[in-house]
C-alpha cells in the first residue's frame, strides 16, 4: 500500500478514492448513452438506472466527500464546494421531470464540465484524497458503503419546470427547450 493512499496503490497517479469516483461517472456515462441510444427515444429502464446511480454520486460527494475535506481543512469548505453544490443542486432538479432531449441535454453539458473538475489531475477527487490523507482507506470504505438512494416518480407540472430553470440558471446553465 501507498503511504499517502493507505486504501490501495496509486494507479497512473490516481489514488484509489478518485479512481473509485472517476470509474462511477464513467459508469454513469455509460447509462445516459444506452438511455439515448435509440434516436427520439429515452429507454426508461435505462434512464432511471442512471438517475439512482446520479442521485447516489451527488449523496457521496454532499454527505461523505465534501464534508470529510472540510473536516480536514479545520472546518473551511474547498473553494470548489459552492460550485460543486451549484451544479448538483441542478442536476438533482434536472432529475424530477420526465426526461426529454431538452433534459438529458442540460445534464450532460453540466456532467461534461463538472466531471472535469473532480477528475483533472489536481482536481477535487485528487484534493480530497489527498487531504484524508491516512483516512483515504475509510473514506474509500464509506463511499463503497453508502446505499441507493430512494426516488420518487417523476413530476411534470410547469412549476416544477419553473424551479428547473431556476436551479440551472443558480449553476449557471439554461435549459434549452427548444432543441
Amino acid at each position: 500500500m501507498d503511504a499517502k493512499h493507505p486504501g490501495g496503490a496509486l494507479e497512473g497517479g490516481r489514488g484509489p478514492v478518485t479512481r473509485y469516483l472517476s470509474e462511477d461517472h464513467a459508469r454513469l456515462d455509460a447509462l445516459l448513452l444506452r438511455a439515448t441510444a435509440a434516436s427520439g427515444a429515452i429507454d426508461a429502464a435505462s434512464y432511471a438506472e442512471f438517475r439512482v446511480g446520479l442521485l447516489r454520486h451527488i449523496g457521496l460527494e454532499e454527505k461523505i466527500l465534501l464534508p470529510a475535506a472540510a473536516r480536514a481543512r479545520g472546518g473551511q469548505a474547498l473553494a470548489s464546494a459552492a460550485k460543486l453544490r451549484l451544479d448538483h443542486g441542478a442536476l438533482a432538479a434536472l432529475l424530477v421531470p420526465t426526461p426529454t432531449a431538452a433534459i438529458v441535454a442540460a445534464i450532460r453539458r453540466i456532467l461534461t464540465d463538472h466531471n472535469a473538475v473532480e477528475e483533472e489531475p489536481g482536481g477535487v477527487y485528487d484534493t480530497c484524497e489527498r487531504l484524508a490523507g491516512e483516512d483515504a482507506a475509510d473514506l474509500l470504505a464509506r463511499l463503497r458503503a453508502s446505499p441507493n438512494v430512494r426516488v420518487q416518480p417523476h413530476v411534470d407540472s410547469e412549476r416544477v419546470m419553473d424551479a428547473t430553470r431556476r436551479a440551472l440558471a443558480r449553476a449557471g446553465y439554461v435549459l434549452d427547450e427548444e432543441g
